[in-house]
């Protein structure tokens, strides 16, 4: 496990931007991309990150935790449903298939949880018992786990836009995908989501919900993309913290983006506004819940790679010729 002091050195460090200097570079709100050709892209996961729809600032090895975690998880899955990985070339990035991503988002739930304005337990708290094409039965409480894991669907919002919250009916009626797709990525999804919560339970975490995507290869495929249960992508609780909620009232303990949106919550932040300064100790606690995720998860002591990435992500690409050396700038080479 990496000191306090060490994450607390790379403060500084994790204000840079990534610049690789190549090619067809796009920007998201926690990755960069660059097409490398036609069927092949370069992830490049940074340390950003982003709640309430903006991005708040830099956790130190974010980045390379959920590269690194996300490639482990495509390979727990892999027999499920087939992923867009090729190769991980650097901590910080994942070459990957090129793949049309569909137009919805999937997130299963475990828990009725959560207190913002979509969550189903603010929605069930107000009243609510059908919510999102499902019936919820009375005398639930915050945080009970559901009887059966349940998909709610989003559509992909837009760089200003929220996403649309939509039933598992909706995604067909409107023509988001047809019938067959959806049934087979509601399936993977379903399948995905029991792998991950088999495997958080085996290493003493709770896996309370996540979001997949999926795409179409050009020979047709559906394939998994983006990101699988990172402390990004899905909440996880502490197992034992849940075990409490009976003993003592308390809340789960957040190992997940979870903790850094409710410490601005507690300052009532919520998306509106200036993003209230916080200290850095935040950054340092939350990369070292990142950094126990992977470790928890993996079995794996977690190693850092070197900062600057650039220099020596350029030179391992060239060498799996990932890279023409043609591409590569001059004062790199």
């Amino acid at each position: 496990m990496l000191t306090s002091d060490f994450i607390r050195e790379r403060v500084p460090l994790a204000l840079g931007e990534t610049n690789l200097l190549l090619p067809g570079k796009q920007s998201g709100k926690v990755r960069d991309w660059y097409d490398l050709d036609h069927d092949r892209r370069l992830l490049v996961t940074t340390d950003r990150l982003s709640a309430f729809d903006r991005i708040l600032a830099r956790v130190p090895f974010k980045g390379q935790v959920l590269n690194q975690l996300a490639a482990w998880w495509f390979d727990q899955t892999a027999d499920v449903i087939a992923n867009h990985k090729i190769a991980v070339p650097d901590p910080n990035a994942l070459v990957a298939q090129v793949v049309e991503p569909f137009t919805v988002e999937v997130i299963v739930r475990g828990y009725i949880t959560g207190v913002t304005s979509t969550a189903l337990w603010y929605r069930y708290s107000i009243g609510e018992r059908d919510i999102y094409g499902y019936h919820f039965p009375e005398g639930l409480r915050k945080n009970d786990r559901l009887t059966e894991s349940i998909i709610t669907p989003t559509t992909k919002g837009g760089p200003t836009g929220h996403d649309e919250r939509l039933t598992c009916a909706e995604v067909v009626e409107r023509g988001f995908l047809d019938r067959a797709t959806w049934d087979e990525v509601q399936a993977a999804a379903l399948a995905i989501f029991k792998r991950g919560q088999h495997i958080a339970e085996q290493n003493e975490l709770i896996l309370v919900d996540t979001k997949y995507e999926f795409g179409r290869a050009p020979d047709g495929r559906v394939l998994l993309i983006d990101e699988v249960h990172t402390p990004d992508s899905s909440r996880f609780w502490k197992a034992d913290s849940y075990a409490k909620r009976f003993t003592q009232g308390a809340e789960p303990e957040n190992f997940d983006k979870e903790f850094v949106r409710l410490a601005y919550a507690e300052q009532g932040y919520r998306g509106d506004g200036p993003i209230p300064a916080v200290p850095d100790e935040l950054w340092i606690a939350a990369s070292e819940r990142y950094i126990r995720i992977y470790e928890m998860l993996t079995g794996q002591a977690f190693e850092p790679g070197a900062y600057p990435i650039e220099p020596r992500l350029i030179e391992n690409l060239s060498k799996v010729g990932l890279l023409a050396t043609r591409n590569i700038p001059k004062a790199l080479q």
